[in-house]
């Protein structure tokens, strides 16, 4: 297991790059939230929170992170894929990937992993990365970003993340 973020620093991931934070507004939608690094039950995590809308056609809101401070891909391939923890309020949530073949905003590889009330294990092999907007399979030997993401429907977002990590 290879750590990508223990969430124990505000501002910088274990990998040593910043989460951000954004919305569809950046393609004219509505959608509003914050991700927040902080403590959840005493489990330092990454939280994501907000109202995600559908009008204008937006729909999401997301905290990314790039994995490499220069923007390199790394290979993960030697790994089965991604684990971490995960609380919510009951919805879906998605982990999208970007490689260095996602060249528009639009393409990635997402994987919906389900929340409850109370923290829960959670491993997304690559094979449930499904490709937006691409024709090609996932390749994990060139992955540049993760994120979280609350997307698809209108409704509150509520959910946190704890040690995110290559399995």
């Amino acid at each position: 297991m290879q750590v990508i973020d223990d969430f124990t620093s505000p501002a910088r991931a274990t990998i040593g790059t910043r989460w951000r934070f954004f919305t569809d507004g950046v393609m004219g939608g509505v959608s509003s939230g914050e991700a927040r690094i902080g403590h959840l039950d005493g489990r330092p995590c990454l939280g994501l929170a907000g109202q995600v809308r559908t009008e204008n056609r937006g729909g999401f809101i997301q905290a990314a992170l790039d994995l490499d401070p220069d923007g390199r891909p790394v290979a993960a391939a030697r790994h089965a894929g991604l684990r971490f923890a995960a609380r919510g309020n009951g919805r879906v949530y998605y982990i999208h990937l970007r490689t260095a073949d996602t060249r528009a905003p639009w393409q990635l590889y997402a994987a919906p992993f389900e929340t409850i009330d109370r923290w829960r294990d959670v491993l997304l092999p690559w094979s449930a990365f499904q490709p937006s907007a691409l024709d090609a399979p996932l390749d994990p030997a060139r992955l540049t970003r993760v994120a979280l993401v609350a997307a698809k429907a209108a409704f509150r977002a509520e959910v946190a993340i704890a040690a995110l990590a290559f399995a």
